[in-house]
């Protein structure tokens, strides 16, 4: 189309060919279409606009102020000063802790293993088709067995009793 446009506006049209061939004009083609496509999927600025650097700096003095406070409660001090946010803007400029809040499942359990039982129910068929039920309790510290005991019909008064037998020193002293 391009050429027969320049060829009814251009009789001689043919020999300004030798300056200009149909390479050249491919190659400007591909030239146009990749800047076209550079600036079409040039990166942009997504989502909510930053707030003023003023008000990053008072929540950041807020919670210096105050460690325990948390978004919900500098959002709504920010709000109660007139200032319209949103708390996951709050959330999003404080500072994350480095450390997990409290003491991680390793450390728990290594304060706590001297204490810590494993109670279950185990259910064993027996070869006349009855079914026995096991109450079983462990110590974990040294994975020792403290009590096990065997019924066709637990009931709720007799697992309290089990746990009575199981651990005499902690029901004497009531706790």
């Amino acid at each position: 189309m391009l050429w027969s446009w320049l060829s009814r506006l251009w009789p001689a049209w043919r020999q300004s060919l030798v300056l200009v061939r149909p390479e050249t004009v491919i190659r400007w083609h591909r030239r146009g279409f990749g800047l076209y496509w550079s600036w079409s999927s040039r990166p942009r600025r997504l989502g909510r606009p930053a707030i003023e650097a003023e008000l990053r700096d008072l929540i950041l003095k807020m919670h210096g102020a105050n460690p325990t406070w948390g978004a919900p409660r500098i959002h709504g001090e920010l709000r109660k000063l007139g200032f319209t946010l949103a708390q996951s803007t709050v959330s999003k400029y404080l500072p994350r802790n480095r450390k997990p809040p409290s003491q991680g499942w390793r450390t728990f359990l290594q304060n706590h293993l001297q204490e810590a039982l494993a109670i279950d129910f185990a259910v064993v068929p027996t070869a006349a088709f009855r079914l026995l039920f096991v109450f079983v309790v462990l110590s974990l510290e040294r994975r020792r067995l403290l009590h096990v005991h065997v019924t066709t019909h637990p009931t709720a008064a007799w697992t309290a009793q089990q746990m009575v037998e199981a651990l005499p020193e902690e029901t004497a002293s009531g706790t």
